[in-house]
């Protein structure tokens, strides 16, 4: 039985995940400013192929038998295609839109990730659109726009290239929540996230390899460690982990302190100016996002 003070708990390190990819974001993007020679890619290689390692490892250890797994053909194509096209567009396309905007704008945008799903659902499962559904969908689109334009309709505030990058990597968000939902009845978070991770790691590293020239100081070191370690390793075990005591429902709104701690980082670290049309924007979209997850009490009649 699950209590009360368990299912806190996990909602509280559910939130803290979030918190951690926002955080990383930042680290990310001082990463870019560092050098040219840090790109998207780079770091999206690293960041997966170590992060991978360690996940199958700590399975190991554990006795989660991670190299049995790929025994099962059908796992194990799941486990890759949830690593090629769900992992990798979440993480690769955000750090791009991260790189040419900011962590804010990034996260904000991969928030749209929901009215994918909803969209998925709709089609392939035939599931009925309530009009909060069509409603929050019309809030996201406005708070999108006030976001591209600062309420300016003459020009875009944010250019195009932005817009579909993070619109990708809200793609991205879709895939990587839809893809491996039946396997992780079977499989250990670990050995699904482990071999996701290492898989396309790979995968990106075969298709565009990339081995810049970085001058490895301790500013570099530290942030790539943070990434790894804190935008990765712990915050995804945490939420996997947490979907074991919350509801998903719960976990989706918690989702929103993720953009709540980029936007609060980007204008106290890089000196972002939010204006207030860009925070309300923000808000809309966040807001949107959160209402899909309201789910009306049924009536019981009372006898």
């Amino acid at each position: 039985m699950i209590t009360a003070k368990k299912r806190h708990l996990w909602a509280f390190l559910a939130g803290l995940a979030c918190v951690m990819w926002g955080i990383s974001g930042l680290f990310a993007k001082s990463l870019f400013n560092v050098s040219p020679e840090i790109t998207p890619i780079w770091l999206t290689q690293v960041r997966m192929v170590v992060s991978g390692v360690i996940l199958l490892i700590a399975a190991a250890i554990v006795g989660q038998k991670p190299v049995a797994t790929m025994k099962n053909k059908h796992d194990a194509w799941v486990i890759i295609a949830y690593g090629i096209f769900g992992l990798l567009p979440v993480q690769l396309f955000y750090f791009i839109t991260v790189q040419k905007a900011n962590p804010a704008i990034a996260t904000i945008l991969q928030f749209i990730g929901p009215f994918f799903v909803m969209a998925y659902l709709i089609l392939r499962h035939q599931q009925t659109l309530r009009m909060l559904d069509m409603l929050a969908a019309v809030t996201a689109f406005i708070g999108v726009i006030l976001l591209a334009t600062h309420g300016d309709f003459s020009h875009f505030a944010l250019t195009p290239e932005v817009l579909l990058w993070g619109l990708l990597a809200a793609i991205g968000v879709a895939t990587n929540t839809l893809i491996p939902i039946n396997v992780l009845h079977r499989v250990s978070s670990l050995v699904v996230t482990g071999w996701g991770l290492l898989s396309a790691g790979i995968c990106l590293t075969i298709i565009h390899p990339v081995w810049p020239h970085v001058h490895l100081t301790g500013q570099v070191w530290l942030a790539v460690s943070v990434v790894i370690v804190i935008g990765t390793l712990i915050p995804f075990q945490l939420m996997t982990n947490s979907l074991r005591f919350i509801k998903a429902s719960t976990a989706s709104l918690l989702d929103a302190f993720e953009p709540l701690s980029a936007t609060i980082g980007s204008v106290l670290c890089f000196g972002l100016i939010m204006t207030p049309l860009d925070w309300l924007g923000a808000l809309l979209v966040v807001a949107a996002a959160m209402a899909l997850n309201i789910t009306p009490k049924k009536k019981h009649e009372n006898f």
